[in-house]
């Protein structure tokens, strides 16, 4: 296989260094029309978060099963600028010379066209870092890199391309340290993007995958690479069934979470997941499992008096409309602020009495829309009380928490009582309470806990025993909207 490899890399580089698709027509459409079309469509169904990635993780099966889950990781670029895309992909086929071998010159075709390569980049991280080497035929018969190309071409067609194999030792800490620190070092300064090319579990029966690859997105979204490697190695010594691999590009996903953090991503959200079984005439006996995660650096909102005055009077409209009319007037509500997307709860109060509260986590609407729909919603869907009724109206106050993203945590010091709050997840139950909440109550971190635990329906102490445990921070401002 060498050897063969190495005579096609010498006609490669006779024909001018163009990499030449190898999986047109089989893994995904030849024809230029069909193949745009396939990928627009996949991008077109996903809803973008809040803000551009540093980092993704993104997988590299076919379209028919992997290409919804890619999609959710590449539409997130058209949130960004970049100049750059590096892509790092483990070798299935030909192993490097060196941990990680580069493609440093020329251009990787796609039916869509050539995606030229970032030559001053290539050179400066093989300057860089010892563990990097120019090494064209590890990158011939590989599939890993070219399956992101069309997605790429769509979402950032000027975007120049740094190509990574990795191979054997990759994923040894030391190697996986330094190529992060090189990459933080010569992509400081530059647009650009760092991809993780990888599929997760191989071949375990769909339940078992399910586990096992919630668990390995568990890790990720921790944001622990430590914590990951355990997991890896647990779940491969679990029993499961046919499991070859939990993650097959365990090195590239190692080397974006440290590289990602040391670019001031602070922020990892797990943005979709599937398995093969879930495709069409999906075998559920023998799967792969498939996640997109998004490395990021979230800015909270800076809300004016004029721009929290406007959410509350939202609100109160929103809530007069509906029980005089039973329906919501559309908002014209252009102000970029207030159409960014976010996570919102609205709680209303007559006098010190509360009267409902309801929220959205998922960022995934404009803030101005989640509010009208939570307190809607508040007002006339939360089981703990009757709705509310037109006379109420008058004296009525509207507080609004705008969220943060969902940060996962490994260690309960890991809370500050009065600016966290929890959310935990286990078993199908979910269970959230504001930050106010716990400074309220005088409690400490533990006692947040467990009251976060009671109120998801689920046990004492599920937050130690298996329970995911997130924070976040919310923004709070309430008044009664002035008339």
């Amino acid at each position: 296989m060498h050897d063969a490899a190495h005579q096609q890399h010498a006609s490669v580089r006779h024909a001018a260094y163009i990499r030449p698709a190898a999986l047109a027509g089989s893994w995904y459409p030849a024809n230029p029309t069909d193949l745009a079309n396939t990928v627009d469509h996949l991008l077109a169904a996903v809803e973008p978060v809040d803000g551009a990635p540093t980092a993704l993780i993104v997988p590299h099966a076919g379209y028919a099963y992997s290409g919804k889950i890619a999609a959710a990781g590449w539409r997130q670029v058209e949130q960004g600028c970049y100049d750059t895309v590096v892509i790092l992909a483990p070798a299935h086929r030909v192993r490097p010379h060196k941990p990680l071998a580069v493609w440093e010159s020329g251009a990787f075709a796609t039916p869509l066209g050539e995606v030229p390569v970032d030559v001053d980049v290539c050179r400066a991280l093989v300057e860089a870092s010892p563990y990097i080497a120019v090494d064209h035929a590890s990158h011939l018969p590989e599939h890993a890199i070219e399956i992101q190309l069309p997605f790429l071409q769509r979402v950032c067609p000027s975007c120049r391309l740094v190509p990574i194999v990795m191979g054997e030792g990759a994923e040894e800490d030391r190697v996986v340290q330094q190529v992060a620190e090189a990459l933080a070092r010569v992509l400081t300064g530059r647009r650009a993007l760092i991809v993780a090319s990888s599929d997760l579990s191989h071949y375990p029966s769909y339940r078992s995958a399910l586990a096992i690859d919630q668990a390995t997105l568990g890790a990720i979204e921790a944001g622990d690479p430590v914590l990951l490697r355990t997991t890896l190695d647990e779940a491969m010594h679990s029993g499961a069934s046919n499991l070859l691999t939990c993650a097959c590009g365990e090195a590239p996903i190692l080397v974006v979470m440290c590289a990602a953090a040391l670019l001031g991503a602070e922020t990892i959200t797990v943005l979709d997941y599937a398995n093969s079984g879930d495709a069409p005439r999906g075998d559920h006996r023998q799967v792969v499992g498939y996640g997109a995660v998004m490395f990021w650096h979230y800015e909270p909102p800076a809300l004016s008096q004029a721009q929290q005055q406007c959410l509350l009077r939202l609100a109160y409209d929103a809530i007069t409309a509906y029980l005089r009319t039973g329906s919501v007037p559309e908002a014209q509500i252009d102000d970029p602020t207030l159409t960014r997307r976010a996570g919102a709860f609205v709680t209303l109060w007559q006098g010190e009495e509360l009267r409902g509260c309801i929220g959205h986590i998922k960022a995934d609407l404009p803030l101005y829309r989640v509010v009208q729909q939570m307190a809607v919603s508040a007002a006339t869907s939360d089981t703990r009380f009757d709705p509310l009724s037109v006379d109420e109206l008058n004296g009525l106050t509207v507080e609004i928490s705008v969220l943060s993203p969902l940060r996962r945590i490994t260690r309960i010091e890991q809370v500050e009582v009065g600016k966290h709050g929890l959310l935990v997840a286990k078993q199908g139950r979910r269970g959230l309470l504001l930050p106010e909440v716990a400074a309220e109550r005088g409690w400490d971190r533990y006692e947040f806990a467990e009251a976060v635990c009671w109120k998801a329906g689920l046990p004492a102490g599920c937050w130690r025993e298996g329970g995911a445990l997130y924070t976040f921070t919310a923004l709070v401002f309430k008044g009664q909207p002035v008339v």
